[in-house]
């Protein structure tokens, strides 16, 4: 297949740009990039799609994403992090049941798709909604998948009794930790090698530290990577404190701090916190609207950057976000530390962009494979279509992508060089269908939970 006529972001080492660029697919594979007129000569009978007015980057790479909470969209608004848990999203997710999490992972990912993101790290799939159904969901949307499994052994937040889990959520080692085993048995590289199991601990205080470490030695044996929600609130450092350490000097004393672990949120880091990151490899996660949405704080981008940590970008889930939209994020991710640093200089739109696609590749170890447009590469790819109103001019074509363009700009998609959006519209599965059923079940669960009467509308309602 061939894609011509369009203004090509590479991402290469070089992030060369080509304008009246082709690219070339065969299989799951790139295999050739040009300008139009060399390859439809070179390939006159591929089949071609006619990109005029597109700009071609990299499928997005989400880092961090919740896709049962997608169900729960808007049902938590304007609540701080540990009642928005405790009174609203533990609930909620404690009564959902396996058919419930495979709706909501088919909603995530069929918005995720549309909107341009082509691979996602799920955090931490509980058991209790089905891995089996998100594995499925992966597997016949055609999406790209790093699935955490939650890791847990004790049901509370940070250091505070008070904040205890919802027990529908509460897992122990034998359903946390040795169960993510036997689904990674099960799942991992299946779909065509577009699964792959993670650990999904919890954050410090919902893990023992001896379950920790048997995670960490499970994960150094097997290579199976680990993600964790880490320093996202205050409640998170006094928790540490607690326990006489800092975020990453605990993290460190556990096995957790290593190129094959992804820590999510970041915030509340001091100076040598950003020191061990940058000295151990470990990458991290980072989600401004739930971050900015919640009140937790503002993650130091720019000095992480300064120290060289590695850093991708993550929508979170929906109801500390709203939306699954990377394209969102990433004007977001732009804009607020430039407010915050009083610096307009700070992480450029193209920064921005490596985040969103090489850097989130380099998280998931994937960076030989996705994370930009070269040949040889998996063909994951999406188009923006850049001739409506809201998209002209443009002199950039980076600055167009991460200050202007949102999901509903994604035309065309390709995943492991498989067609899976076109012309706007999701092709391997029933988006009407997706729709029905998400909705009948998110009612659902919201009844069960009794909480009919906290999550609608807050004026009246005639």
């Amino acid at each position: 297949m061939l894609l011509t006529n369009t203004t090509i972001l590479t991402l290469s080492p070089t992030r060369t740009i080509l304008t009246n660029g082709a690219l070339r697919t065969s299989s799951s594979y790139i295999t050739d990039i040009d300008k139009t007129p060399v390859l439809l000569a070179k390939y006159p009978d591929d089949e071609v799609i006619d990109l005029t007015g597109h700009i071609l980057i990299p499928g997005l790479i989400s880092t961090h994403m919740h896709t049962a909470q997608t169900l729960l969209r808007g049902c938590a608004d304007d609540l701080e992090l540990v009642s928005w848990l405790c009174e609203r999203i533990w609930v909620l997710q404690g009564n959902f049941t396996p058919q419930d999490g495979y709706a909501a992972a088919r909603l995530s990912i069929t918005e995720m798709l549309k909107s341009g993101t082509t691979c996602f790290l799920e955090s931490m799939f509980a058991d209790r909604y089905g891995f089996d159904g998100l594995c499925r969901a992966v597997e016949e949307s055609g999406i790209r998948g790093c699935l955490g499994k939650i890791v847990m052994d004790t049901g509370r937040y940070a250091k505070d009794d008070a904040w205890a889990m919802h027990p529908g959520l509460i897992e122990d080692r034998e359903t946390s930790l040795l169960g993510t085993m036997k689904m990674w048995e099960k799942w991992n590289g299946k779909a065509g090698d577009r699964i792959r199991v993670w650990f999904g601990a919890r954050t410090p205080g919902g893990v023992s530290p001896a379950l920790y470490k048997e995670m960490t030695a499970l994960s150094a044996k097997h290579n199976i990577p680990i993600t964790m929600h880490c320093a996202e609130v205050s409640a998170d450092r006094d928790f540490f404190a607690s326990v006489d350490h800092t975020p990453m000097t605990y993290c460190d004393s556990v096995g957790l701090l290593s190129p094959s672990t992804v820590l999510v949120h970041m915030v509340h880091l001091d100076d040598g916190d950003i020191s061990l990151l940058a000295k151990s490899g470990t990458h991290v996660a980072h989600c401004p609207t739930s971050n900015a949405k919640l009140a937790s704080g503002t993650c130091r981008v720019p000095d992480l950057q300064r120290a060289g940590v590695n850093i991708g970008l993550g929508t979170d889930g929906a109801p500390c976000n709203n939306t699954c939209d990377m394209l969102q994020e990433m004007k977001l991710a732009g804009i607020i530390h430039k407010g915050t640093s009083g610096d307009p200089t700070v992480v450029s739109a193209e920064e921005v962009l490596e985040m969103a696609t090489i850097n989130g590749a380099r998280a998931l170890g994937l960076q030989d494979s996705i994370g930009s447009l070269e040949v040889g590469k998996k063909a994951d790819i999406v188009a923006i279509d850049a001739r409506g109103v809201e998209m002209q001019p443009w002199f950039n074509p980076v600055s167009a992508v991460v200050y202007t363009a949102t999901g509903r700009d994604v035309r065309f998609v390709m995943v492991d060089g498989k067609v899976v959006v076109r012309e706007g519209e999701l092709v391997t599965m029933d988006e009407g269908e997706v729709v029905r059923e998400a909705e009948r079940r998110s009612r659902e669960v919201v009844e069960r939970a009794g909480l009919g009467g906290k999550v609608g509308a807050r004026w009246p309602i005639l």
